[in-house]
């Protein structure tokens, strides 16, 4: 008799969730702040150096600099500020939605460091004089704008004016001497004699002193508009910066770029997870169904911890969301393919439900850490953009096994206990002519579309193909090189955007007309609109605000800009090493507990195998690698290894059943068997997850097109080395150990690796 409370509490918890999602999700996505390269913006890494040569940076200047540099940005009126120190002497700072850049950067950048000198530039007065918070934009008497300042000692100025006057000589009446030459960060070397020559010279004005002047009240003239005038003017009330500050690593993204790749990449995420919806309900029926209920939880999830935890959304992490869905579908495959084979086995549907969500549970489980592990090292040595993708990857694997696990078997659970499905196998996708008998003992064999096939006889063929493609990606790589990017090599790149298609010689011209030759001009974009510019050199904040300013004028969208230091390329560089090193490390460890050692390393041999082909095809492409690139890869390193332990998970299954293993003969059947008990879930779980990233690919942002080419080549990789390397070098390993130590079961253990 079917219990028609459960369907009814079924119904009432989807449409309470129904409702909290169509109410909430809106306000949520709209609280979640935009990391720059989605709304515009910048990042700038700086390098902190005392002012006096001999003194040394302290946490309490450092942490005066951060409150300096929060005050000027409240001068913008900016929102979304993120300044952190890093390691001893380094502060990154993060301003999103900014619409002017330039004065931004300026803003920041300045020390603030007024001083007032003769035309010889010796000092007679500094920031020091200065009464706080008194700068005020004002006019002068032709009603011009200008700056006034209080100084807070009318004699000392009145002695200072009178020696400047006293400078003037009547024989040169054209180069008048009694000048009080007003500077803004006076550098040694700097000289009023050479930048008086300029058009724009560095000094901010230069008046000339006629008479003793008895007040405190300055003016400063020069050739100010009303908005430069307040500029300086908050300025000098943000007060100068107790530190000299050198910009070592900056990210310029344009509004235009960050409003585009927001579009692409949110229309592309909902058309991989609709095909994901899709695939799941056409392939696995009413549970595909009720995972397509569970993801939807899952993605609103997300955003709302998201939220909560104030994290900034990033292109990168934006991606990671949608890769995260794969991941959720991962854990409802491995679920599903196990009922399905309780009930070809002859099983209730109530009891193929319990022993098949029992036995998933750990392969699950393992497959999870082991991606965390990659996840978190990924945010340890990741920079900011990384971070954001390893913080939403790091959400979305914890997220996704609640929802998964616990989600997906609480309302499938409601229906199966319902009895409403009791001989219904073909809601599961189970054909009737599939079930075999329980009370006659017949065994499922373990089928692919129909077939079975003996994969492990095959064992030398794929090894040897796996070593041939090797040998070439090394000969590749050292023919081909890498292609890499400015986060390895420093330099800088520009991205131009324009309203439709434009050459490389276009943009070539542009830049030759601003003095500036570029290493390399390539098209990006549909219709070819976006230009990707790179240089070995390390633009200056002036060049890049001269290039911004011209290319603005021109195509009316302000460029992109990104620049790497020598000293941080080499940082990231190292710590991209570092990453795949630990990474690697902490996986072995894991599996070496929970499985056992041979398991480990052939595990590793998999995905360092995997992670080889994404560099030999950026090798052979000639693909830009940067650092989302090593993300990319890390993630491949979580997939490939979820992808493994699954297996090796049920291989460790099948080895307890037999308890003892003395022959390789009898190995090789259990791994063959297990090889074709989890292909159709390697498989599937690899073409949901391909979705996601084929959509990235073809319909998202340019910035994330060579990262979600590689996810691709990872993917395609990952499920060939799970189901055609690993199992098998774990198998030749293993069985020529069988003499020595045969692989043995205690009765009634049921942890752990094999017992020898």
């Amino acid at each position: 008799m079917v219990k028609k409370g459960r369907i009814v509490a079924f119904f009432l918890l989807v449409f309470i969730f129904a409702g909290i999602i169509g109410t909430t999700t809106t306000d949520i996505t709209k609280g979640i702040p935009l990391g720059l390269d989605l709304q515009g913006g910048f990042e700038i890494l700086y390098e902190i150096e005392p002012l006096d040569d001999g003194q040394e940076v302290t946490p309490t200047m450092m942490e005066g600099t951060v409150q300096a540099l929060r005050e000027r940005v409240d001068v913008l009126g900016i929102n979304e500020t993120q300044i952190e120190i890093e390691g001893d002497n380094r502060i990154r700072v993060q301003l999103a939605g900014i619409q002017d850049q330039t004065e931004a950067r300026e803003l920041l950048s300045t020390e603030a460091r007024l001083s007032f000198r003769d035309v010889n530039d010796k000092e007679y007065l500094d920031g020091s004089d200065i009464v706080e918070g008194s700068a005020q934009q004002d006019y002068d008497q032709m009603n011009r704008p200008n700056v006034t300042l209080q100084l807070k000692s009318a004699k000392k100025f009145a002695e200072v004016t009178e020696k400047i006057m006293g400078m003037d000589d009547p024989s040169t009446p054209l180069v008048p001497e009694n000048r009080l030459v007003i500077w803004m960060d006076y550098e040694e070397g700097d000289s009023y004699e050479e930048e008086s020559q300029k058009e724009d010279p560095k000094f901010v004005s230069a008046p000339t002193v006629d008479e003793i002047i008895n007040g405190t009240r300055v003016e400063i003239n020069g050739d100010f508009t009303v908005d430069s005038a307040q500029r300086l003017a908050d300025i000098l009330n943000a007060g100068s910066l107790p530190v000299s500050m050198e910009e070592i690593y900056s990210v310029s993204v344009g509004a235009q770029f960050g409003e585009q790749a927001l579009t692409k990449t949110v229309i592309a995420s909902a058309i991989g997870v609709g095909l994901i919806f899709i695939f799941m309900i056409a392939y696995y029926r009413f549970p595909g169904f009720i995972a397509s209920i569970t993801i939807s939880i899952y993605i609103f999830l997300i955003l709302l911890v998201f939220y909560a935890m104030n994290g900034v959304l990033t292109l990168p992490g934006l991606a990671a969301l949608v890769l995260g869905v794969g991941m959720a579908v991962d854990a409802n495959i491995i679920t599903m393919e196990r009922i399905k084979e309780e009930l070809k086995a002859g099983k209730t549907v109530l009891s193929a439900f319990r022993a098949g969500n029992k036995h998933s549970l750990t392969a699950i489980f393992d497959a999870n850490i082991t991606t965390l592990i990659a996840a978190i090292v990924l945010f340890i040595y990741g920079t900011s953009s990384v971070k954001g993708f390893a913080t939403m990857l790091i959400v979305s694997i914890l997220v996704s096994f609640l929802t998964a696990v616990y989600g997906s078997r609480l309302l499938l659970g409601l229906w199966v206990n319902s009895k409403a499905l009791n001989k219904k196998p073909g809601y599961f996708g189970v054909k009737q002519e599939d079930i075999k008998d329980i009370t006659k003992g017949e065994e499922v064999e373990p089928k692919w579309f129909g077939k079975s096939f003996n994969i492990v006889r095959h064992r030398k063929r794929f090894i040897t193909v796996s070593a041939t493609l090797v040998i070439v990606g090394i000969i590749c790589l050292a023919a081909f090189r890498l292609n890499l990017g400015i986060d390895f090599t420093a330099g800088s790149r520009i991205q131009v955007l324009a309203d439709e298609s434009i050459t490389v010689e276009e943009v070539e011209e542009d830049f030759e007309s601003l003095g500036l030759t570029p290493v390399e001009i390539t098209q990006a974009g549909d219709d070819n609109e976006i230009a990707m510019v790179r240089f070995d050199e390390v633009l200056g904040e002036d060049t890049i605000a001269e290039v911004k300013e011209h290319f603005s004028s021109v195509y009316g969208n302000e460029p992109s800009a990104s620049t790497v230091t020598p000293e941080v390329g080499k940082e990231l560089a190292q710590n991209a090493i570092l990453a795949v090193l630990f990474a690697s490390l902490g996986i072995i460890i894991y599996v070496t507990i929970r499985f056992e050692f041979f398991f480990a390393i052939t595990a590793i041999i998999a995905l360092l195998h995997d992670a080889f082909f994404v560099l030999a095809l950026f090798s052979i492409f000639h693909l830009e690698f940067d650092i989302t690139i090593i993300a990319a890869i890390l993630t491949i390193v979580g997939y490939s290894i979820n992808d493994t332990i699954v297996t090796f998970d049920r291989i460790r299954e099948n080895l307890k059943l037999k308890r003892r293993v003395k022959s390789f003969k009898e190995l090789a059947a259990i791994v063959n068997k297990s090889l074709m008990q989890t292909i159709t879930r390697s498989v599937n779980t690899t073409i949901t997850t391909l979705f996601a990233a084929l959509m990235l690919f073809i319909f998202g942002a340019t910035a994330i097109t060579n990262f979600s080419f590689a996810l691709i080549v990872g993917l395609i990789a990952g499920m060939y080395s799970s189901l055609f390397l690993a199992a098998q070098l774990w198998l030749i390993w293993r069985g020529k150990k069988l003499d020595e130590k045969p692989i043995t079961f205690e009765k009634k253990k049921n942890t752990g690796g094999p017992q020898v």
